[in-house]
């Protein structure tokens, strides 16, 4: 997979420290002329160390300014259709409309960059090998905690979530070594969250964290971690941008269970089918 240089950027914008987004801005508004500059110049232009330029390029995911330079060439080269646009108030309905189903899709694809692939490896064993999976989310994540169980109920493998966070700290209290948490949250710092986080830790309970934040506590203190992409506007919250990312991913780690838990899963999608049946005129 080729790695998008000016996507990874705007992806990981809102991170970024002050001097770090002085790197971002300036290559964003002059990729042509950074292929062409050693780290050095780049440095002394923005009057900031060379360290720096060097950090900013290993947090947005390449091993150093090289690389980055290789990955920002390919990309100016076979240019990537930049399909974000601001919204105006002076925007109709149909145009809104369109540039939300477009920022949609980039969300998608810079999301689909971030993923690690060997953490989505792991993901997946421990959510395969799991003797009971539970969901958990505060707030807008929630939602996509209780998307997540509606899928994973199909699966064969015991699957919970709860809509109040008292009830989930409490379920994360009867978790043992053989369970899952899944703890969802966009920006990893939410104090509900990381308590349910701590408690499924301390019952030594495998932890899944979904975040768009690398270096949140979240991010950093589950198992394994995937991260998702957003982009903020001034009528769209980042944390509203990111649940695109985040039902993609729950989506994508579903379907490789169900997949390859074929046998258990097809199982309780009968028992399931012949449930709802009852519901339909």
């Amino acid at each position: 997979m080729t790695q998008q240089c000016m996507a990874r950027i705007r992806s990981y914008y809102a991170r970024l420290s002050a001097k770090e987004k002085k790197v971002a801005d300036y290559i964003l508004q002059n990729p042509e002329k950074i292929i062409h500059i050693t780290i050095n110049e780049l440095a002394e232009d923005l009057h900031v160390a060379d360290a720096t330029v060097f950090r900013f390029c290993k947090r947005i995911g390449f091993k150093g300014y090289q690389a980055m330079k290789i990955a920002l060439a390919s990309e100016i080269m076979e240019p990537i259709q930049q399909i974000h646009e601001e919204i105006s108030e002076n925007d109709d309905e149909k145009t809104i409309t369109k540039k939300i189903f477009q920022s949609n899709i980039q969300t998608l694809e810079n999301t689909l960059h971030l993923l690690n692939e060997n953490a989505l490896h792991q993901a997946v064993s421990l959510l395969l090998h799991a003797e009971k999976i539970e969901f958990y989310g505060v707030g807008g994540s929630m939602v996509i905690a209780m998307d997540a169980y509606h899928k994973f109920i199909r699966t064969g493998i015991k699957a919970f979530s709860f809509v109040d966070s008292h009830y989930q700290l409490m379920s994360a209290s009867q978790l043992t070594e053989k369970d899952v948490a899944v703890v969802i949250s966009h920006s990893g710092t939410n104090k509900d969250t990381i308590n349910i986080l701590k408690t499924a830790k301390k019952n030594g309970a495998k932890t899944i964290g979904i975040t768009g934040y690398p270096k949140s506590f979240i991010g950093q203190n589950v198992d394994v971690a995937l991260f998702t992409s957003s982009e903020e506007t001034d009528f769209r919250s980042e944390a509203l941008s990111s649940r695109i990312g985040q039902l993609s991913i729950i989506d994508a780690l579903y379907v490789n269970i169900m997949v390859l838990n074929k046998y258990n899963a097809n199982k309780a999608l009968d028992k399931i089918r012949d449930s709802i049946s009852e519901t339909r005129i």
